[in-house]
């Protein structure tokens, strides 16, 4: 295949995704919620309902990846670009592997769960990215998703047993880089990341404030020049 069709064909497959993005966007948003959905889910027909629903969201993902993969003829630049997507459509499917818990391999499924938290987290940051223009906003939403993915976290790995605390205290994490009351080891390795977000977090709050009153003194500036000029 020469070189011009290969650029055609990815050429094609970038559009495909762009004129989806809206959509699986949303979808992204969804998909986050009903994953916390099947967390929560304590009666045995809502976590079952939660679970199909979630398969075809996944189901829908991969098709429209399998879609723009088909139009790119599947070429070695698509997949180069494109193979962290596959990693996460592929962790979900750890889950067939739950029947191997007989093995004494117990660990596998919360695996699954664990992974299944953080491929719809990184699919609802994408999200708020495709959906949102403005930063502050795409920021606001981003630092919804994390609070969302570090609570689950903290709740699926026994830190709290309350999923309201493990949601305020990411919450707070997020927000002020400190909140989070647990010592153990899982405890640590989520209050890390939450302490440089949260100081990513003011810093880019801080730069967008600075840059707002700038340009407001600029148009006051402007305006005033323009207000002692001469009449022609």
């Amino acid at each position: 295949m020469s070189s011009a069709s290969t650029e055609e064909h990815l050429s094609r497959a970038e559009v495909l995704a762009a004129r989806l993005d809206r959509p699986m966007g949303a979808l992204g948003v969804i998909f986050l919620f009903v994953v916390l959905g099947q967390l929560l889910a304590s009666d045995p027909t809502l976590s079952t309902v939660l679970t199909v629903v979630g398969w075809v969201f996944w189901a829908i993902f991969v098709a429209e990846f399998l879609l723009r993969a088909y139009i790119a003829r599947f070429q070695a630049a698509f997949w180069r670009k494109n193979w962290w997507q596959v990693v996460f459509l592929l962790v979900p499917f750890l889950r067939f592997f739950r029947a191997l818990q007989s093995l004494r391999l117990l660990r596998l499924a919360r695996v699954a769960r664990f992974g299944g938290v953080i491929s719809a987290g990184v699919r609802g940051t994408r999200s708020a990215g495709r959906l949102l223009t403005s930063r502050l906003a795409w920021l606001a939403a981003v630092t919804v998703v994390v609070i969302l993915v570090s609570s689950q976290l903290l709740y699926l790995f026994g830190v709290h047993d309350s999923y309201a605390d493990a949601l305020y205290e990411a919450a707070m994490a997020t927000i002020t880089g400190t909140g989070i009351t647990a010592d153990d080891t899982t405890a640590r390795l989520i209050k890390v990341p939450l302490a440089v977000y949260s100081v990513v977090v003011f810093a880019t709050l801080a730069g967008s404030l600075g840059a707002f009153f700038l340009d407001e003194d600029r148009r006051k500036h402007k305006r005033s020049e323009v207000a002692v000029l001469p009449d022609a």
